[in-house]
């Protein structure tokens, strides 16, 4: 096994491109998608009301959502 060298600055900590990342990359997959799963009705109508108000898409709202844990 390769030694470890820690991601730098802006990696996502994305799957490992090599062939033991079976695993890393399902569990990667997965929370990805879990992440990205559909909100109820609701909540997906509130997130794309407040996104237009701010100017931006849906998906630009709910990236910086995922990513920072606040509401813009």
């Amino acid at each position: 096994m390769a030694d470890f060298v820690p991601p730098g600055i802006g990696h996502n900590r994305g799957p490992a491109l090599d062939a033991e990342a079976d695993w890393r990359r399902f569990c990667w997959k997965r929370a990805h998608a879990k992440a990205w799963k559909t909100p109820p009705r609701e909540i997906a109508l509130g997130r794309l009301a407040r996104a237009q108000a701010l100017g931006i898409t849906y998906r630009e709202y709910t990236a910086v959502l995922l990513d920072k844990g606040v509401h813009l």
